[in-house]
């Protein structure tokens, strides 16, 4: 029984075979082989490149990274010994004017003077 179930899935298939040949045309399933064999073609050529080019940036990353870190570092010592600094300034100026009320302009005038950007806040 298995035997010719097979043979009438197998003669069914070939039917259905042969009536999709004849809805397409030959020269069109050509046609459309050689436009899929020209674009594997291309995606292959862009798949080299792309493959390339990521080499190539590993590459440069890999020379780039350590000054990164580096000059990251030295920035971040920077900060902190400028931080240092306008604080031990603001502290200076501070017991300045508990001395010597008069040393500065008033509020107004010190702001005009002052125009550094404050980094810590979004603009």
């Amino acid at each position: 029984m298995e035997g010719v179930e097979k043979e009438s899935i197998n003669a069914a298939s070939e039917e259905i075979s042969r009536q999709f040949k004849t809805l397409i045309d030959a020269d069109d399933v050509e046609s459309l082989k050689q436009l899929q064999h020209l674009i594997l073609g291309r995606l292959q050529d862009s798949n080299a490149v792309l493959s390339h080019f990521n080499d190539y940036s590993e590459q440069c990353y890999a020379e780039v990274s350590s000054d990164f870190s580096r000059n990251t570092r030295l920035l971040k010592s920077m900060k902190t010994d400028l931080d240092y600094i306008f604080q031990k300034l603001r502290s200076m100026k501070a017991k300045i004017l508990a001395t010597y009320p008069d040393a500065f302009p008033d509020d107004s005038a010190s702001k005009i003077l002052d125009q550094r950007p404050d980094l810590e806040r979004p603009q």
